[in-house]
């Protein structure tokens, strides 16, 4: 880190390796994950645990504890980017306060790490040097041009791989794609800068530490930070500060002590008179997550990070999180803060639409800093993709395992076993008469349902486990709502699993008596044993089997819908489902040279699916789209802009009435 008493910092590198490390093997030999498949048997186990096992040790044996011991706390140190660092790619990384920063590009992305296609896409455009946009001002119609840079510092927002950490996961979901993107960069290379998320923490932040506080570099990217919260200054009073909210959603105490010690550095380095402004990241908006459930829990009312946000004295100018993977920006009415969740940045999409009957998020009411009376109101701005859009893209949840590269489709497995396991005392009535007689009809089969229930305890088992397990997966904070909506959605199953179970039983009764002879086996056991094996029921626990595989997804598929559509509910579990690589967003900003600072938010709609080797011999990503279907990065909407004032947070927005025309490159091709 950076005392502001030094003169010239030299960053210490040990025998750690320097240069831009680790060699990316040929782009044909990358191993290009797809998305996480969030609804795979497998891949749901596995999380569960290790989500488990996190969140048990997480609360006994904090790193955040750790780091602070090890680093202290009382030094009020922070990075310092008011000045030019000599930095020669290599060993060299020097502050120079000869040469003060007149201006910085500063890139931000969130929730990283998931699919290739998703991932390398938006890592291809942060490594370009630099892109163009235009917009049109809606009463003159003059054309406006955005010309904006790769960013001298790059900053992750948190859960930097999915779907657990681990050092594997890192290297190939995470680090070969940027790799890939940018390799190498020379002399005065980017710096980055990196906020862990839950996801991050599933390890205890071992891989995540190993990656960014112990090596000096990240792909084409200079690693700083040696803790996992850090502080930037930033050119004219600007302060970027990054926090770790672990798995509890609050700050610890040596870390709030930490952000507190700046206090001062921030009020003693004031331009020109104007009070400091602030950048805070967060991994999680915490501003959403009150929004929404904070009337149910108190837990969600923003824990202590709004006493964070106090002790700061209210310079904070532009709150950024991600954790919801799409972009959401809010203003309050005063125009003297920005509240942005940038979640885009690789990680399947998550809805932005609030349901027929859901919470709105238009306008969000928080208390002041002041005091309970004092009131701040935040009104929405825009999001990306449109709410209408995400209300259709829900709709795809009917056939969510079969969309084309889901790697969710072996969920149907699930729903086959638990088919097969509760109508098992169907399956071995498959002699009686009585089953062949009844018709489908909701009365006959919801009886055979219950006497099978109340006659076998394998049967009882299975119906008992099904009801729970849906009452504990249903997304509520009423215990009203979750013993309705979890108790249909069971029942649901439970009634198509024996309505599979009567059709199959019957057909498979009736082909036997048209075709008999061949349907009992019996295979001969060393030592004079024989077994006796019944076709008929093999066939009928595969048809079962086979129904489940399909009837209980499109169930699944349809309760979320429902949930998310009508309710409001569900909208990580309708989503992950999905596995949406498209509608990718990051944030570039930039602090001019009057202070002011404009944020450009970058959405890309459809994320190239085919990439090809670059043919020219061009610095720059391995890798070009070779999908004529992706489309280019556009604004998702128009530049905030946030000049330099002497207000609490040190800006006051000043936006001009410009509206988006389309967006234009300067770089090479997508």
């Amino acid at each position: 880190m950076t005392a502001p008493a030094q003169n010239v910092r030299t960053e210490v590198l040990g025998n750690r390796v320097t240069a831009q490390e680790n060699a990316a093997p040929p782009p044909e030999k990358i191993k290009r994950w797809p998305m996480v498949g969030w609804y795979d048997p497998r891949q749901l186990a596995k999380t569960g645990i290790e989500v488990a096992v996190s969140t048990i040790f997480g609360r006994h044996s904090d790193h955040r504890l750790v780091e602070a011991m090890a680093f202290g706390d009382a030094d009020k140190k922070f990075y310092d980017y008011s000045y030019h660092y000599t930095d020669d790619g290599k060993e060299v990384c020097k502050l120079d306060e000869s040469r003060p920063r007149k201006s910085i590009w500063i890139d931000y992305v969130g929730d990283v790490g998931d699919g290739w296609n998703s991932t390398y896409a938006v890592a291809y455009h942060l490594a370009e040097s630099g892109r163009t946009f235009n917009y049109k001002d809606q009463d003159s119609n003059r054309t406006h041009r955005a010309e904006t840079k790769r960013g001298d510092l790059l900053v992750f927002g948190g859960d930097e791989v999915y779907p657990t950490a681990s050092r594997k996961m890192y290297e190939e979901r995470l680090v070969a794609p940027y790799r890939t993107a940018l390799q190498h960069s020379g002399a005065q290379p980017p710096h980055v800068f990196a906020v862990p998320g839950n996801h991050d923490w599933y390890d205890s932040l071992v891989a995540f530490t190993r990656l960014f506080t112990a090596r000096p570099w990240f792909a084409g990217w200079r690693t700083r930070q040696s803790r996992s919260y850090f502080a930037l200054k930033l050119p004219h009073n600007w302060w970027l500060l990054g926090t770790d909210v672990q798995l509890g959603s609050d700050i610890d105490a040596p870390q709030m002590r930490y952000f507190e010690s700046l206090v001062a550095d921030m009020d003693e380095s004031k331009n020109n008179g104007l009070p400091a402004s602030i950048i805070l990241c967060h991994a999680e908006p915490h501003w959403i997550r009150a929004a929404q459930y904070g009337g149910f829990d108190p837990n969600y009312n923003e824990s202590n990070l709004k006493l964070l946000e106090k002790r700061l004295g209210k310079n904070v100018a532009v709150f950024i999180a991600g954790d919801l993977h799409h972009y959401r920006r809010h203003e309050s009415e005063d125009k003297l803060t920005q509240k942005i969740t940038a979640g885009g940045g690789g990680a399947f999409l998550h809805p932005t639409h609030a349901g027929l009957l859901g919470r709105k998020l238009d306008h969000i009411k928080e208390k002041g800093l002041e005091g309970e009376k004092q009131e701040r109101n935040f009104h929405l701005k825009g999001c990306f993709p449109s709410t209408s859009e995400s209300s259709w893209q829900c709709w795809r949840n009917l056939i969510f395992p079969y969309l084309k590269g889901n790697e969710s489709w072996t969920f149907g497995f699930a729903t086959a076993a638990l088919y097969v396991l509760m109508t098992l005392s169907v399956v071995s009535r498959i002699d009686d008469a009585a089953l062949r007689t009844l018709r489908y009809r909701f009365g006959s089969i919801s009886g055979m349902a219950i006497e099978s229930i109340l006659g076998s305890p394998v049967t009882m088992f299975f119906a008992a486990l099904t009801i729970v397990a849906f009452m504990f997966f249903t997304d509520t904070h009423s215990r009203l709502y979750r013993w309705i909506m979890g108790g249909l959605h069971a029942v649901a199953h439970i009634l198509a699993a024996f309505t599979i179970a009567l059709i199959s039983v019957s057909f498979v009764a009736d082909l036997a008596a048209r075709t008999s002879g061949w349907w009992r086996l019996t295979l001969p056991w060393p030592g004079g044993f024989n077994f006796h094996l019944d076709t008929r029921i093999m066939l009928a626990l595969l048809l079962i089997a086979l129904g489940g595989f399909l009837i209980g997804p499109f169930i699944m598929g349809a309760y979320l819908l429902f949930s998310m559509n009508f309710f409001g509910r569900h909208s990580n579990e309708a989503f992950s489902s999905l596995a949406i690589e498209d509608w990718k967003n990051f944030l570039r900003l930039h602090i001019n040279e009057s202070g002011d600072l404009t944020i450009y938010p970058v959405g890309i709609r459809r994320v190239p699916r085919k990439w090809k080797p670059r043919t020219d011999k061009a610095a720059g990503p391995a890798l070009v789209s070779d999908d004529p279907d992706a489309t280019a990065p556009e604004l998702i909407e128009l530049p905030i802009v946030l000049k330099k004032s002497k207000t609490v947070t040190g800006v006051e927005t000043s936006s001009a009435n410009l509206k988006i025309e389309a967006a234009s490159q300067t770089s090479s091709p997508a």
